[in-house]
């Protein structure tokens, strides 16, 4: 799958361009995403010259503890740090050097946590720093596409397209998708194999890198707690239900959920509402962010797609929050995400917002789309008013085409990865 005539074992990444950018006009730039979903190969691969340490090494990790600043003023002045999560006392050390000299791309910075949520961070080097976020690989960069649909579709550049065989329809592809997920080594395995990789890449998190990002006395409560989330992706997060089925407090399980996020193994996406909205449901949503994991979890496999369609179909919708966030990390940085759900039980999957424009998403795991379908998205549009952009009905069959007497689009699930 990997297509570089320099290194034929590398996968271009959508974010590479933007890193690019980064590293020409910002001292320090941090790359940031889950552990193994390619953010080191990234990183050499945009610059292979540069010197490269990892935390992970102990010689490195001690010393950059016992004495930070002195570590970093030993660097070269161009360099990436790997891991950077496991030494947040750093952060404060590159301030000072990036202090004495700015020039852009100093400091590569690599975290499998979201350092802006760490608590013993005590200095987010505003105006000195860009973070970026790597997702696992995408549909699109699996595909070698150049994942533009979302930008396609918020221009108004898609059009109609009508596919008609007159063949009988083939399986669906989608099931095998949803359960290999994004992660690049589960991606090189059999499907047995890639599971098994992703229940010990799940416990080597929990063992290792939970005591960077909070305070945990028993890892099997994470592990226990993510297990209860994959087969509860896609609906909307009660945390009184999951603290009583762990048997802790709420305030435990909070704790939990955020040391979850913030090693970007889940997201929550939270409730929109404009002011006007007085009968919304406030909770948010809950997505495992890669399908693979949650398929896992939650033990659902490729052929349990007709048997296990209800489940199939909130594992599939988490799978297009994760492809939708990925593209719009590379082409959409300030794309926010949320969901709509009001006390009539009318709903939209999925809502981005880019100040007060508003767009809505619906996921079907049908291949045919009705005028019920966009119940949610009409409401939507109502309470949006004039900042309503468009509305899309995802669904698995192959043809674009206009819903609502125009008002929506009805899209094959399939161009994520083939735009």
């Amino acid at each position: 799958m990997e297509q570089s005539a320099a290194n034929p074992d590398y996968t271009p990444r959508h974010l590479q361009s933007n890193l690019e950018l980064a590293l020409s006009d910002t001292p320090v730039v941090c790359l940031l995403g889950p552990r193994q979903c390619g953010k080191s190969t990234l990183a050499r691969h945009q610059a292979p010259d540069r010197a490269f340490i990892s935390l992970d090494d102990a010689q490195y990790l001690d010393l950059a503890r016992s004495d930070p600043m002195g570590f970093v003023s030993e660097l070269p002045a161009f360099v990436t740090i790997d891991e950077i999560q496991r030494v947040p006392e750093l952060i404060l050390a590159i301030k000072h050097s990036v202090d004495l000299d700015r020039r852009p791309g100093r400091f590569l910075l690599i975290g499998s946590a979201n350092l802006l949520q760490l608590p013993r961070l005590a200095d987010s080097l505003a105006g000195r720093m860009e973070c970026l976020y790597l997702q696992p690989f995408s549909a699109a960069e699996q595909e070698l596409a150049p994942g533009r649909f979302l930008e396609m579709w918020m221009s108004a550049k898609l059009t109609p397209e009508i596919i008609g065989s007159g063949l009988p329809p083939q399986p669906s592809g989608l099931p095998r998708r949803l359960a290999a997920g994004g992660y690049p080594e589960a991606l090189t395995r059999p499907p047995e194999r890639a599971r098994q990789w992703l229940r010990q890449y799940l416990r080597s998190i929990i063992e290792r890198d939970i005591h960077d990002v909070g305070q945990v006395k028993d890892g099997n409560d994470l592990a226990r707690l993510i297990e209860l989330l994959a087969h509860r992706t896609g609906t909307l997060l009660n945390v009184t239900q999951l603290a009583k089925a762990l048997g802790h407090t709420r305030a435990t399980v909070t704790g939990h959920l955020a040391m979850l996020e913030k090693l970007f193994l889940i997201r929550t996406l939270p409730a929109w509402h404009r002011n006007a909205g007085k009968r919304l449901i406030k909770s948010p949503k809950i997505h495992i962010c890669d399908s693979g994991v949650a398929a896992t979890l939650s033990d659902l496999h490729a052929d349990h797609w007709i048997r296990e369609r209800e489940r199939f179909g909130r594992l599939l919708e988490s799978f297009i929050v994760q492809q939708l966030v990925s593209q719009a990390g590379a082409t959409q940085a300030d794309l926010r995400f949320w969901h709509y759900r009001d006390r009539d039980q009318v709903e939209v999957d999925c809502v981005m917002t880019q100040g007060r424009k508003v767009w809505g998403v619906e996921v079907k795991a049908a291949r045919s789309v009705t005028a019920s379908d966009t119940k949610g998205l009409h409401r939507l549009a109502e309470i949006a008013g004039s900042d309503f952009q468009g509305g899309i009905v995802f669904h698995d069959g192959e043809s674009l085409f206009p819903v609502a007497n125009g008002a929506f689009l009805a899209v094959p699930i399939s161009k994520l990865w083939k735009l």
